[in-house]
């Protein structure tokens, strides 16, 4: 069984099953979510696996909300122009400035944080409702999931887990796809 397999199925998996997995998700009232890491090179694994984890969590009465952070970005530069005009944009003023540029659209024009609140469950059930948030990689490397985390502070109702791709980094540092400086910052729990 793979590492990533291994915290999946002992260490996240049952606290997810409990009946109010709350506490064990998060010390904080106002921010009831984890982070699961994961290595980028694991990144189809960990789709497969957290499908049958949403199956069998169903099994036992939660409620499942994906959200799709490639979704989001998709519909957040959308918002602005055409993916075409992205692409010709990349090709007239290079990488780093549609960089820095998808980077403003997400914090500023259609901030990701909206984006994912909007996709949260209405009404959750704290004790039956479970968010799982996917596709972090796509952000790489516009946003960092840092801020979004912040952000959500307080907004999040549901026990919530956010699927990143990256390398620990002493005991609470991660890097982001493993490439970039480590965040030490995260004050939520990391699987």
């Amino acid at each position: 069984m793979s590492e990533f397999l291994e915290r999946l199925r002992s260490h996240l998996e049952p606290v997810l099953e409990l009946p109010d997995p709350r506490p064990k998700i998060s010390s904080y009232h106002d921010m009831p979510y984890a982070i699961f890491r994961y290595d980028p090179e694991d990144e189809f694994a960990l789709r497969g696996e957290v499908t049958l984890l949403e199956t069998r969590l169903s099994q036992k009465g939660k409620r499942i909300t994906r959200i799709s952070l490639a979704e989001c970005l998709d519909a957040a530069m959308r918002s602005q122009r055409p993916l075409e005009d992205w692409f010709a944009a990349e090709r007239e003023h290079g990488v780093e400035t549609i960089v820095e540029t998808i980077h403003s659209v997400l914090s500023n024009d259609c901030p990701l944080v909206d984006l994912v609140a909007e996709r949260m469950p209405a009404e959750p059930d704290p004790l039956r409702d479970l968010v799982f948030i996917l596709r972090t990689g796509a952000l790489f490397p516009v946003y960092r999931t840092f801020s979004l985390l912040e952000q959500l502070k307080g907004r999040v109702k549901a026990p919530t887990v956010l699927f990143y791709p990256g390398t620990l980094d002493g005991a609470s540092g991660l890097r982001f796809m493993g490439v970039l400086d480590a965040e030490h910052n995260y004050r939520p729990k990391i699987f």
